[in-house]
This record gives C-alpha cells, structure tokens and sequence, in this order.
C-alpha cells in the first residue's frame, strides 16, 4: 500500500504549540502511522460530520478527514479531549 501524504491545517500550528511536549512526540508518532494506514481500528468517524474521524492520544484527540483519491490525510484539529469537539 502507498503511504499517504499529511497535510496540515493553519491551525494545527497553533494546536501542537500548545501541547505537552511529551504529548507531541506520541502525536508525531501518531502521524507516521497515519500515512500508512488513514483508517486504523482505534480511528472512529465523527457523527454528524462529512468524513471526519477522531484518533486519540491520551488525552487529546487527532482530528482528520481522507481523501482516498489524491492519497492524502488532512488534519484539521489536536486538542483536549474536553474541548476538541465544540465548533466542529
């Protein structure tokens, strides 16, 4: 299987500067096993929205959406698992 490319929103920036660092290594992590596979068991797909899914890290939850056809994995959110969900 191809990897996938991760791209990135302008506000994730702005999520991973405000994460613990040690939180931003599993994160990272998180991302390189993404390019492998954008659909992992741990991966569930959001209710109410278009093609977004949810991966957790501790805490914290990956917000991203796939398009299968360009091979790309978007990452639109990292935030608290409190408040990653308002504004959706």
């Amino acid at each position: 299987m191809a990897d996938y490319k991760i791209k990135f929103r302008a506000s994730v920036d702005k999520d991973l500067a405000d994460l613990p660092k040690n939180v931003v290594a599993r994160v990272w992590q998180r991302f390189e096993l993404l390019k492998q596979d954008p659909f992992p068991r741990q991966a569930l797909k959001l209710e109410g929205s278009e093609g977004l899914h949810r991966l957790r890290v501790g805490d914290y939850r990956i917000i991203y959406g796939v398009d299968v056809k360009l091979k790309e994995v978007v990452i639109h959110h990292i935030r608290h698992r409190r408040d990653v969900y308002r504004k959706l």
